[in-house]
């Protein structure tokens, strides 16, 4: 591994901070190295905060090094004024002669710009160090600008003998199949992703909160399919603890293809990631339209021996791991 490789896995690595709170913004990562010293690391602020190469930048205390040191970066630095002014423009500000990326932004409003922008005030740019890491760590950026959608996680959890649920129930409560730390960890998902989207039947049996309880984080916005309006206020997924979006017919075309359809309407809301936690119908609407990104799948240890059978899917299995007594299954659809 080269030197320069060392230190764009580092940026990656401390861009992970940011997981679950620049949406719509990309989670990048930034240091600064000096004298082959890193003197400065940063990370993507939360929506509407700073830049990581602002971050990265602010936390050397000897602003008189940059002049000489290299900024390496997860992604190409922008050129474009949004919530902040151009990164480009404050790397140029202090003339940090070495810039090295990781890949292009291929944003429309900066895919190159901010390169050329640096390279025009005479600044040494270095393009694809790592690049497939970093394009992957993007995935959710990358998909929401090129795809027009959401990253879409399925995630599920079914019986050994593959039901998600049982027929009917006393109580609309959920009946749960993983143990404790499965759905502990469910939750640390819901807090890394944007939104969380699930259907009519599913509010309507298990009356679910969609919220961030068992870990420290951002409560996903709530995406709920309602038709015909028919779920009450009385659902906890309409309290008042984060953000619910309703999708009904007022919403988007029912007699199309519903996932594409529900994709477009989650593009506009700026939403660029998201996970469907079901129901069985809701997953395989996604699975059928091929818009789905990774499947996340557990099987527990009991048996329903009838009941609402598990979605069905293809998908390449990308890892598996014991958690206690349930195994997690991770599928790729790229």
């Amino acid at each position: 591994m080269t030197i320069d490789e060392t230190y764009i896995r580092r940026c990656i690595t401390i861009a992970k901070n940011g997981l679950g709170s620049t949406a719509p913004n990309p989670m990048v990562g930034s240091i600064v190295v000096y004298n082959n010293q890193i003197i400065g690391e940063g990370f993507t602020s939360s929506y509407g905060g700073n830049h990581a190469e602002v971050n990265a930048i602010n936390s050397v205390s000897n602003k008189n090094l940059l002049k000489e040191a290299t900024l390496y970066v997860t992604l190409e630095p922008c050129s474009h004024h949004g919530k902040t002014p151009p990164c480009s423009d404050l790397i140029i500000t202090y003339q940090i002669p070495n810039v090295v990326i990781g890949c292009i932004d291929d944003n429309p409003e900066v895919n190159g710009k901010g390169i050329a922008k640096l390279r025009a005030s005479g600044c040494n740019v270095k393009v694809g160090v790592l690049e497939s890491e970093c394009k992957s760590h993007h995935k959710r950026f990358f998909t929401f600008h090129n795809k027009k959608r959401p990253y879409i996680i399925l995630k599920w959890a079914e019986t050994q003998d593959g039901f998600i649920a049982p027929i009917t129930k006393e109580k609309a409560e959920p009946i749960w199949i993983t143990n404790a730390y499965s759905r502990q960890l469910v939750h640390k998902w819901r807090a890394e992703e944007q939104a969380i989207l699930v259907g009519t039947n599913t509010v309507r049996d298990d009356n679910p909160s969609l919220n961030v309880r068992d870990w420290t984080g951002v409560h996903p916005v709530r995406v709920v399919i309602d038709r015909k309006k028919t779920l009450t206020q009385g659902h906890k997924v309409f309290d008042s603890k984060n953000e619910t979006i309703t999708i009904s017919e007022n919403e988007v075309n029912f007699n199309k293809p519903l996932a594409k359809e529900i994709c477009t309407f989650l593009y506009l809301k700026e939403i660029n990631s998201i996970i469907i936690e079901g129901g069985a119908q809701t997953l395989q609407t996604f699975i059928d339209e091929n818009l789905w990104d990774e499947a996340r799948i557990f099987k527990g240890t009991s048996t329903f021996k009838k009941g609402i059978k598990a979605p069905q899917f293809s998908g390449k299995m990308i890892s598996e791991e014991l958690i206690i007594d349930d195994t997690l299954n991770v599928y790729d659809n790229n």
